[in-house]
This record gives structure tokens, sequence and C-alpha cells, in this order.
């Protein structure tokens, strides 16, 4: 009880929920495009099971990514990545071929785990990222319920989801931003550099996370045009 009372605690879940939808959304589309030969109860036993099965590999890729976040080195190396995951975010590079429709539940259900770890190797680190923001030993209950709640959203609201984004791209563009901010919150906070920055960087996590927002922003507005431009 005394975590639901901390502020801190629920704007890390509110940081984990926001990340795992603007960064999964490509993970219901998937399981639609698993599912859709299926029988209509077929259908709905694929997408209730398959969902299950991505909730709990979900937790522990993340469970894995936070105790691995300890390392020295690590927090540098998953910076880089989230700065990559944010500008590929707004350039529009995500891959969404390559997911055939299964004509049997089981082949709907491996197709789902499989499409949503690929999805999740670089979605667990910005969730892990936003779970640090919490008060400490909250990170798995933060897991746990972000994660929990996230997903059914992702599955059940997905095109009601792309349709917002379609109409409100700075959606997209805020998502990214965040992924920014926490690469520089995590840039300063790996055990190789934390106490340097915080002795000569006043506010360390603040400047270099809107750094962070700002660099994922330009340099994905930069290359989206650069792209368009070739096209």
């Amino acid at each position: 009880m005394e975590l639901l009372s901390s502020t801190s605690f629920w704007i890390a879940l509110g940081s984990i929920i926001l990340t795992n939808i603007i960064l999964s959304g490509d993970n219901a589309v998937v399981i639609a495009l698993a599912s859709r030969n299926l029988p209509p109860a077929q259908q709905k036993r694929a997408i209730f099971w398959g969902s299950a099965a991505a909730i709990i590999l979900r937790v522990v890729l993340t469970v894995a990514a936070v105790k691995l976040l300890t390392l020295p080195y690590l927090k540098i190396v998953g910076a880089v990545l989230l700065v990559y995951i944010g500008v590929q975010l707004l350039t529009g590079d995500d891959d969404e071929e390559g997911h055939d429709a299964k004509d049997n539940i089981w082949g709907a259900i491996r197709t789902i785990l499989i499409a949503d770890l690929v999805m999740s190797l670089d979605n667990v680190v910005a969730v892990a990222a936003a779970a640090q923001k919490g008060p400490e030993g909250s990170q798995l209950p933060l897991l746990v319920i972000g994660l929990g709640l996230s997903i059914p959203l992702i599955v059940f609201g997905s095109t009601l989801l792309l349709k917002v984004m379609e109409r409100f791209p700075v959606i997209i563009v805020l998502g990214a931003a965040l992924l920014g901010y926490l690469a520089g919150e995590m840039l300063v906070s790996d055990p190789v550099d934390a106490a340097w920055f915080e002795v000569h960087v006043p506010h360390a996590h603040l400047v270099f996370g809107l750094i962070g927002a700002a660099l994922v922003v330009v340099i994905g507005k930069l290359l989206k045009k650069r792209n368009a431009q070739l096209a």
C-alpha cells in the first residue's frame, strides 16, 4: 500500500503504459493477421491465449532487462538503442511484413509469440528504463501492472489507436520524444558515469533528458525528410 501512495510510482506506471502503447502498435495488428483465417470461436481463443502468453513473455524479458541495466556500460548502450528506436519510430521504418496468417489456433498463437518476441527486443529496453523511475523495490510490481494494463489496451484498441495516430501525428512525435528523454536519463545514470554527472552537471537527468528528446525528434524529422526526397 505504501507504493500506491508514492507519486513516483504513478509517474513511472504512466510512463510504462504510454511507452508500451506507443511502441507496440504493431503487436495487435500481428495478432489480428495471425488469427484472421480462424473460425470466430477460435479467433477469440487465439487472441486470448496469444495475448496472455505475450504478457508473460514481455514481463520476463523486461525483468531481465531491469536486472541487466545495473551492469556497467549497459545503460549507455541502452541509451543509444533508445535513440535509434525513437528515430526509427519517427521515420516510419517499422517492418510489418512477413507475419503470415495461420489456419489453426496453435499456429496462430505461435506466430503471435514469435512476432511479439521479435518486436519486444527493442520495447523492453524502453519499458525497463521507465520502470527505473519508480521508487526503490517497485520495479517488478510496476512491470506486472503496467504491462498487464497496456497489452490488453493494445489488443482491443489497436484499430482506434492507429486511426488516432493517423489523424494526430503529434502523438508519434511525443512518443519518440519520450524515448529520447528516457535515453538521456539512462546515459547519465550508468554506474560508470553517474557520479561524474552528479558532481559536474546540475540536474543532469533533466538536462540530458531534454537533449535526448530534442535529438530524437530532430534526427527523425531530418531522416524522414531525406527519405521523402529520395522516394
